[in-house]
């Protein structure tokens, strides 16, 4: 079976993996301003209240990309994969910049919190979006042997730039605007750097070619006229993909969890549980950062090698013993020792974001080209929503932050558990795509000047 690639692997590979950064950058903002934010606009008197707040906030965009995904998703197998990405970057980008604009509660009372969630609520809408089209385009527009590489360069990768560039924004802002300052005026500007993602749908329209996948499935449904019925939304949540589906979904929540109660929680973790200083605190997030770059795509491409399945739990069974531990050191040392805090960061951060490595092109070769982005971005979506709710979970049973340690390395245990067990009860999939597949893929420009793709 002889599969072609895109006519412009590298631009594809890179929007998505950009987008999904700057995705997650948008998404990791509220995480690095949350003291500003629940001092601004949901000020409280006790402290652990205020955070929670603000986690719930970050709750709402959560539970809206499983609505964002069905919704784009099924735009994306309609319509293709590219038209989809420029609309969603580009709403992402400015509905998070506007989030700067929000008055405070003193100036407009509760106007200031209603507004803010509702700004979280399409931020959300657009950000399952993003999942429908930067998890399909990329492996669909890259050789077979590198889908999982891809996988983990989008998927964890993403995220790692993504938490680079919010810490450098961090940095730079805090020093721009330090101490009072940033409380006051700074958090605003983080905010407004998400413009930088709206500006990648620009290089989306010029310069990214459309799923070789998408137009080849697109083409042979054109030309064959005794074509089955189309596989519609309501086979993902019914019959053989409906259980499939509900796997995948448990697989996403248990490999988010290990994300967000880790690497999402870590901003947070180094200002309230560690109070590191925030100068050095900056700092050791970017470093943490930049090394899940090299762990995920790592991961990934061992996925290529050992098996989807088989990397799952191999790093699933070294993660329910390794994250309690990490995260109950790290409460216990000195927020002077940076080095000692960075190390520990950096290896909590390795293995957090290795888990969710191989998961992204598990779920594409779960489902045919003609239902991969709904089935992807709403398995990921609802299964990381579940894992992203956890973090408020854990403050607000925390009566004070001296108790979020303890219960943080609980709902750590229990998210490892479950991707194992869900992991261990799904079957291969490396090489899935190919046998899903029903056509011989000519190129793009083939498929648009009409040619009908020959049949295997």
């Amino acid at each position: 079976m002889g599969t072609e690639v895109s006519g412009s692997p590298l631009a594809a590979a890179f929007a998505s993996v950009m987008g999904w950064a700057f995705d997650l950058f948008d998404l990791f903002i509220l995480l690095y301003v949350a003291g500003p934010v629940g001092h601004q606009i949901f000020p409280v008197k006790s402290e652990t209240l205020s955070l929670a707040l603000v986690f719930i906030s970050f709750a709402v965009s959560i539970l809206m990309r499983p609505g964002g995904a069905a919704i784009f998703g099924s735009f994306a197998d309609r319509m293709g994969r590219k038209r989809i990405m420029v609309i969603v970057f580009a709403g992402v980008g400015v509905s998070t910049a506007v989030m700067g604009l929000v008055p405070s509660y003193a100036a407009v009372g509760m106007v200031a919190p209603v507004l803010f969630l509702a700004l979280r609520v399409i931020q959300g809408i657009f950000v399952g979006g993003v999942t429908a089209v930067t998890h399909t385009l990329g492996t669909e527009s890259v050789p077979a042997r590198y889908r999982g590489l891809m996988s983990g360069l989008i998927g964890g990768g993403g995220a790692g730039i993504g938490a680079a560039l919010a810490s450098i924004a961090f940095i730079t802002i805090s020093a721009i605007y330090p101490g009072p300052a940033f409380i006051e005026t700074g958090w605003r500007y983080m905010f407004a750097t998400g413009l930088l993602g709206a500006l990648l749908s620009l290089f989306v329209l010029r310069k990214v070619e459309e799923s070789p996948l998408w137009l080849a499935a697109k083409n042979a449904k054109v030309s064959d006229k005794q074509a089955s019925k189309p596989l519609s939304f309501k086979d993902l949540l019914s019959g053989r993909y409906g259980r499939i589906t509900v796997l995948n979904i448990a697989v996403a929540a248990g490999a988010g969890a290990q994300y967000y109660l880790t690497s999402g929680f870590l901003p947070t973790y180094l200002d309230v549980v560690t109070p590191v200083p925030r100068d050095d605190r900056g700092w050791i997030l970017l470093g943490a950062s930049l090394i899940v770059v090299l762990a995920a795509t790592s991961a990934g491409h061992l996925s290529e090698r050992l098996g989807r399945r088989r990397t799952m739990l191999m790093i699933g069974t070294i993660n329910l013993v390794a994250l309690p531990v990490i995260l109950l050191v790290i409460a216990r040392t000195d927020p002077g020792a940076t080095v000692t805090i960075l190390i520990l960061c950096c290896l909590l951060a390795t293995l957090s974001n290795a888990a969710y490595a191989p998961v992204m092109i598990f779920l594409n070769e779960r489902y045919p080209t003609e239902i991969r982005s709904r089935g992807t971005a709403v398995s990921w979506n609802t299964g990381f929503m579940l894992g992203g709710l956890l973090p408020t979970f854990v403050t607000l049973l925390s009566p004070t932050t001296a108790d979020i340690p303890g219960r943080l390395m609980i709902f750590i245990a229990g998210a490892v558990l479950v991707f194992i067990i869900a992991a261990a009860r799904s079957p291969e999939t490396r090489g899935a795509i190919e046998q899903h597949a029903t056509v011989t893929f000519p190129s793009a420009a083939t498929i648009e000047e009409g040619t009908n793709a020959k049949p295997l």
